[in-house]
């Protein structure tokens, strides 16, 4: 005869085992369900892009809004990315790379970035400053063993010969030339208002140091003070300062062979033009680099101000108020209020605006076909790199800031970035 007190720890056993089996696949279910949950908003979260206003925008929107600006205006290729938090959270290619081969375009295509290497070379200059390797208010010419007009180039046209008697250079500094203050043209073979000037050859136009005029010019003296100083050429510094560090390996201020997946620039009708060769690199203008490399820089550099770096404090400073109508043309000689409150100023290779938001700092890039825009809010670690391969991509500049990051704050009127449509809608602008 069974013993009952057997019986009854069987059935115990029995029935903790049931209770075991039910708990279990409630649990697992119910895991299921919350792992779904979270997806699912996860899903959602990343579905969306923070705006600086605090309103949302969803990726399919923004899409379809680029996709449709791009048609209406003739862009042939766009790329954007946008960082929120300090990571990038929309990065998408629009239309082709090459038009005549059908290329369409992709987050590898490796962009004539222009002057989007002037913030590059702004934040190395910034770090050589910190380190104290060079003093941003030193005449540059102290520098120098030589007078800048004695010194003798490989290629004449980048001397400053044409300088001897003039003792306005010895008064220029690094943050004069990256502040766009030297006095020089834009190029020497530019008039005052931009406009191409064969027989031009170095010399100030203003005294150095009074106003905002943009100078490659000023750059590239700086870039050759540098290069003296380090003992280094640019392309190795910013693969030992920027690139490597920051894992931009389709970055380079050189053509480089084995970085291939060039996009080519398209003119306003859409015709495509050949490839520029850099052998060798300028500060102010030679860069390439994708959208993704561009994009880690951006990153960096809202990481940087995060930590309340000296780096961006330099970078950030305004050192100049900006006064004139516009950025080039003969416009740029007219003063004007109009960007009196957004307070527009320049730093150290790049604008400075202020908005309800904080600090805006924007660089630009414009070249033949190639036509870029980025700019930060740090206070909201929020940025945008637009680049793209057509001269007419300025013509959306202002209503893609407005619909992806609700940047109203960019002088569209001043960088002249005229809206495709403005003639039929100047009620609305």
């Amino acid at each position: 005869m069974d013993n009952p007190n057997d019986k009854n720890t069987k059935s115990a056993m029995r029935l903790n085992f049931i209770w075991q089996n039910i708990w279990r696949h409630f649990t697992s279910k119910s895991l299921m369900v919350l792992i779904f949950t979270m997806s699912i908003g996860c899903q959602v979260e990343q579905a969306q892009i923070d705006r600086l206003d605090g309103t949302l925008i969803s990726k399919d929107q923004l899409s379809y809004k680029v996709d449709s600006l791009m048609q209406k205006a003739n862009v042939t290729g766009l790329s954007i990315a946008i960082v929120n938090k300090n990571r990038v959270v929309y990065q998408k290619p629009f239309g082709h790379a090459n038009l005549d081969e059908g290329t369409r375009m992709n987050n590898d295509q490796i962009f004539s970035a222009q002057s989007f290497s002037k913030a590059i070379f702004g934040y190395m200059v910034s770090r050589l400053a910190i380190e104290g390797i060079i003093d941003l208010d030193k005449p540059l010419q102290d520098y120098l063993k030589t007078p800048l007009p004695e010194i003798q180039f490989t290629n004449e046209r980048r001397g400053y010969q044409k300088l001897k008697g003039d003792n306005r250079y010895e008064k220029v500094t690094a943050r004069m030339c990256l502040s766009h203050t030297t006095g020089f043209p834009n190029w020497r073979w530019m008039n005052r208002e931009n406009d191409y000037y064969p027989d031009g050859e170095i010399r100030f136009l203003i005294e150095p140091g009074t106003r905002f005029y943009y100078s490659g010019e000023g750059i590239q003296l700086l870039q050759f003070v540098v290069e003296q100083i380090t003992g280094k050429g640019l392309e190795e510094l910013a693969q030992e300062m920027v690139f490597q560090p920051l894992k931009m390996d389709s970055s380079s201020f050189i053509t480089r062979e084995q970085l291939k997946n060039h996009c080519t620039g398209h003119t306003t009708e859409e015709n495509v033009l050949p490839l520029n060769d850099w052998p060798e690199p300028m500060a102010s203008s030679s860069l390439q680099t994708t959208i993704e490399d561009y994009s880690k820089f951006i990153q960096h550099i809202l990481k940087l101000s995060d930590q309340g770096s000296k780096i961006t404090d330099i970078i950030f400073k305004p050192n100049i108020r900006i006064t004139s109508k516009t950025q080039f043309g003969f416009q740029a000689w007219e003063d004007t209020i109009e960007n009196d409150d957004i307070a527009l100023s320049y730093g150290l290779g790049w604008g400075l605006l202020t908005s309800p938001y904080g600090l805006g700092a924007f660089k630009e890039g414009h070249g033949m076909g190639f036509q870029h825009y980025s700019i930060v809010f740090p206070e909201k670690d929020t940025g945008i790199i637009i680049m793209s391969n057509s001269d007419n991509a300025e013509g959306i500049f202002k209503e893609l800031l407005k619909i992806s990051i609700k940047d109203v704050y960019t002088p569209w009127q001043w960088e002249r970035y005229i809206p495709h449509d403005f003639e039929g809608n100047k009620n609305n602008n």
